[in-house]
């Protein structure tokens, strides 16, 4: 994994292909949520992969937590990648990767203010049954745990790109104007927007996602140029 960009919460074929044609790599596809309504129902969501053929790039994000119902829904759309939102235990994710037939298991890391040891230790429990990480951000307000809409402490982002074995994606409250900040500050293995990229209707605007993913492509390129940093 090297500069991946992720759009989340795709509403339509339509959106998914404009989305592509700006040169994201992976589109999110939320289900099975906290304390958001669904963008669509599984039914549609299987119907958009399958019409747009995007079963390799399309991730389900889910805080499903038994390794059973995950695969079960995964099957069903269609999907190769799954992004581990919930409280899933170690064990589940065994159980998953061992029985997932060679799912891409992406695990989120919430940050939150404080001390980020605990999640330095989660790093070290889930390394070896995971491809990757993403860190989310945490709205103390309605306790949702991802598409806040909110930035979090990316030097906490940092540190968890520096301690982590595996990739790390950096998500939460990004958008065209901050992604090249944020990508430089943390140097992670890729981004994800979600309501940064949405105009007032909660659709995606091409220009905005336009400009995310070229702004994201040209601090990766930056920083492929300056590995080391400043």
């Amino acid at each position: 994994m090297e500069g991946i960009v992720q759009i989340a919460g795709i509403r339509s074929p339509e959106e998914a292909r404009m989305i592509l044609g700006a040169g994201a790599d992976w589109l999110g596809f939320p289900l099975r949520l906290e304390h958001h309504v669904e963008d669509l129902p599984d039914k549609e969501v299987a119907a958009l992969i399958a019409s747009v053929g995007i079963g390799d790039r399309a991730v389900l994000i889910t805080y499903l937590e038994r390794a059973a119902d995950i695969l079960a829904l995964a099957g069903e759309l269609g999907c190769r990648r799954v992004q581990l939102h919930g409280d899933i235990a170690a064990e589940e994710t065994r159980r998953l990767r061992e029985t997932g037939a060679g799912l891409f298991l992406i695990k989120s890391l919430i940050v939150r203010p404080g001390d980020p040891d605990e999640l330095l230790g989660r790093i070290r429990e889930f390394a070896p049954l995971v491809d990757a990480f993403i860190t989310d951000t945490w709205d103390p307000r309605t306790g949702a745990r991802g598409a806040t809409g909110k930035t979090h402490d990316w030097d906490a982002s940092r540190r968890i790109v520096e301690e982590s074995a595996r990739p790390v994606i950096l998500a939460g409250g990004l958008t065209p104007e901050n992604v090249a900040r944020a990508i430089e500050r943390v140097r992670p293995a890729g981004v994800d927007a979600h309501t940064g990229v949405e105009a007032p209707d909660g659709m995606k605007d091409p220009a905005l996602v336009g400009a995310f993913v070229g702004e994201a492509r040209r601090a990766f390129a930056l920083l492929k140029g300056n590995p080391f940093g400043r």
